[in-house]
C-alpha cells in the first residue's frame, strides 16, 4: 500500500479506526472480539499500519482488544489512541478533563490495555474548555520527553486552537470528520495544517456508513443506534443526502469499485498529508475498504465527485456539536 506522512510520521495511507470494536454504533447484538481481532490482523497483512482508539471506547475496551491483536507485531504499526473524554479524578466517562494530572493518569491506563511502554500517536479527543491548551500541550510534551508519548494530535480542534497548541509543542496529526459530504475542513483548517506541517486524519470517511451504499433506511437501525437522531439520517435531510450516494454509486460501478471503495478512493487524492481511518469490525469490510488503495479514477469521475453537493443537515445533534472546538 502506499503511505501517507502526516507530521513526522510515516503511515499508511489507509488506516483502520477500532471505534466499533467497542459496540459503537449500537450495543444490539453483543461484541465479537475474537473477529475484531481477526480483522487488525487482517489489515496488517494487508498492509495498514496505522490503527486508531480511544479509552473513552467501550470505555476501555477498544484499547484491550487492540492491544492484544498486534501482541507480537507491535514494530509493525503506528497506534494512536486519545485521552480527554474520561475524568480520571472522579468524573469518570464521559467528563472533558485535559488537565495536566487527568493525561498523565490517563496514558497510564492506556499503555497497559494497549499492552505497549510507549503510544506513537497521543491526541486531545475533544477540546476541553476548562483546561488551557497550553497546559494540554506541555503535559503531552512530558509524555514525550519521558518517552511514553511519541507524536501529539488533536481531534476537533478549531484553528486557533491548533495554533496554540502547535507553538508549546509541535502537533503532528490533527483528526475530524472529512469525506464527500463533509468538507468543511477544505477552507480553513487543511491550509492551516499545509501551512505548519500538520497532518490531517479524516474519521468517518464513509459518512457514518452511509457512504457504503448498504443503508437505504434507517429502519434496520438498533433502537440504541445514535444515527437515529443524527440530523443527516433524519426526514428530508436523509433523502436528499441518499442522492448523493446513488451518485457515488453510479461512478463507482463505471470504475470497477464498490461506492465505499469510491468514497476512499476520491478521499486518496486530496494529498500525500491525507490519512484516512475507515472504522469496522469485519473483516470483509477491511478488505474491501483497503482495496480502495488500487482504485484509480478518472479526471472526469473525480470532477464529478467534486461538484457533488455535501450532505443535508448537521453533522452531529446539538449536544454534540457543542463539544466541537470552532
Amino acid at each position: 500500500m502506499k503511505n501517507a506522512h502526516i507530521g513526522g510520521l510515516t503511515v499508511s495511507r489507509i488506516g483502520l479506526g477500532a471505534m466499533t470494536m467497542a459496540g459503537t454504533y449500537t450495543s444490539e447484538g453483543g461484541l465479537d472480539d475474537t473477529e475484531s481481532i481477526r480483522t487488525i490482523r487482517r489489515a496488517l497483512d494487508l498492509g495498514v499500519t496505522h490503527i486508531d482508539t480511544a479509552e473513552i471506547y467501550g470505555p476501555f475496551h477498544s484499547e484491550e482488544v487492540v492491544g492484544r491483536a498486534i501482541a507480537g507485531r507491535r514494530e509493525d504499526v503506528v497506534v494512536a489512541t486519545k485521552f480527554g473524554l474520561v475524568s480520571h479524578s472522579g468524573g469518570g466517562p464521559g467528563t472533558t478533563d485535559s488537565s495536566a494530572a487527568n493525561v498523565k493518569a490517563a496514558v497510564e491506563g492506556s499503555l497497559k490495555r494497549l499492552g505497549t511502554d510507549h503510544i506513537d500517536l497521543y491526541y486531545q479527543h475533544r477540546v476541553d474548555p476548562k483546561t488551557p491548551i497550553e497546559e494540554t500541550a506541555q503535559a503531552v510534551a512530558d509524555l514525550v520527553a519521558e518517552g511514553k508519548v511519541l507524536h501529539f494530535g488533536l481531534s476537533e480542534a478549531g484553528p486557533a486552537t491548533i495554533r496554540r497548541a502547535h507553538a508549546i509543542h509541535p502537533v503532528t496529526a490533527v483528526q475530524t470528520e472529512y469525506s464527500l459530504w463533509t468538507r468543511d475542513v477544505e477552507e480553513e483548517i487543511l491550509p492551516l495544517l499545509r501551512e505548519l506541517n500538520i497532518g490531517f486524519v479524516p474519521y468517518s470517511p464513509l459518512g457514518h456508513g452511509l457512504l457504503t451504499g448498504r443503508i437505504r433506511t434507517v429502519e434496520d437501525f438498533a433502537d440504541d443506534d445514535w444515527r437515529k437522531t443524527n440530523p443527516r439520517f433524519v426526514g428530508e435531510n436523509f433523502t436528499r443526502n441518499l442522492a448523493i450516494v446513488d451518485e457515488v454509486t453510479r461512478i463507482g460501478a463505471e470504475a470497477g469499485a464498490t461506492p465505499a471503495q469510491t468514497a476512499l478512493a476520491w478521499l486518496l487524492t486530496r494529498g500525500t498529508d491525507i490519512a484516512p481511518i475507515p472504522g469496522t469490525r469485519r473483516v470483509a469490510r477491511v478488505e474491501e475498504n483497503i482495496a480502495a488503495d488500487a482504485i484509480e479514477l478518472t479526471p472526469d469521475q473525480l470532477a464529478r465527485l467534486d461538484a457533488l453537493t455535501p450532505a443535508s443537515g448537521a453533522r452531529h445533534d446539538e449536544q454534540n456539536m457543542a463539544s466541537i472546538d470552532r
